[in-house]
């Protein structure tokens, strides 16, 4: 049966007024935002002398895609946007295996430590990273791993898996906490046992939280700069912000600003077409859960 939609609240003016300010601003920070990704874009399509000329916008010696070819393949782009894609993949599926079950057995299982993990996953999303990733900075570079590339990336997986899994366990928490437990009463009147109910019951009716989380988790990771600048010590391992900066210091000596804008517009196309096209998920998943 399909859900009547509810009655259209009337226009209230006085709050509307009252609300006026913060569109105001809003609106402001849009226009502002739009104006700058557009100057960027504009100047990856232009030359250097054009970018210093304030000819940016005009075009007048044409649109020049080599900019994107050389920023693809001189630059080194093509190298750190493979490795940002490896890392953020891998470590956003990983946090789903590890963080679903254990949001799902926390939301759902009385035991005596329950009330424990959860506030040690609260308190560890407080601790500033630096407390912990130079002590195992030490360790690892003791044991040489960092002169292992294939080594030193599954660290550095392993350490944004490590570093997410307290966010992403209790974003997952409130969902499963939403989901009615007639469904797991009917599956086990069924014989259907716990893990299988889980993964073929619960799981899926908590897919918008674990998009949303995935969402918000890839673009951590995508644009993470300090565990990344610390333990992708050559340029075969770094990600797109540190080999991003790297980029924007060398342009002292190349000079090469046109296509360092073409760069920023490569590494900032996956956090974009994920906001476009997943925008609707993200609120979603943010502002309600699954109830019933």
């Amino acid at each position: 049966m399909a859900k009547e939609k509810e009655p259209r609240k009337p226009f209230n003016l006085k709050k509307e007024l009252k609300l006026a300010p913060g569109y105001i601003i809003l609106l402001i920070w849009v226009i502002f935002t739009i104006v700058l990704l557009g100057w960027v874009f504009c100047a990856s399509f232009s030359t250097t002398p054009e970018i210093f000329q304030g000819k940016a916008l005009k075009f007048e010696t044409g649109l020049h895609f080599e900019n994107y070819a050389k920023a693809w393949n001189g630059s080194g782009v093509a190298v750190f946007f493979g490795n940002s894609l490896l890392y953020s993949v891998v470590s956003c599926a990983l946090l789903i295996l590890v963080c679903a079950p254990a949001a799902y057995v926390l939301s759902r299982f009385e035991f005596i430590a329950n009330k424990f993990i959860q506030t040690s996953f609260v308190s560890a999303m407080g601790v500033p990273a630096i407390m912990v990733v130079l002590p195992l900075f030490s360790v690892i570079s003791g044991l040489g791993i960092l002169n292992n590339i294939p080594l030193a990336k599954g660290t550095l997986i392993l350490l944004y898996v490590g570093i997410n899994v307290p966010y992403t366990t209790i974003f997952l928490l409130t969902f499963f906490s939403n989901i009615s437990k007639t469904y797991e009463e009917a599956a086990a009147i069924d014989g259907c046992p716990p893990m299988r109910t889980f993964w073929k019951i619960m799981f899926p009716m908590a897919q918008s939280g674990i998009v949303t989380v995935t969402i918000f988790n890839f673009i951590n990771i995508w644009n993470e700069y300090f565990l990344s600048l610390i333990f992708a010590s050559s340029d075969a391992l770094k990600p797109v912000a540190p080999g991003l900066y790297g980029m924007i210091n060398s342009m002292k000596y190349t000079g090469d600003w046109a296509g360092m804008f073409a760069a920023v517009i490569i590494v900032f196309l996956p956090t974009f077409i994920l906001y476009v096209f997943l925008s609707e998920k993200i609120i979603g998943g943010v502002t309600g859960g699954i109830k019933g």
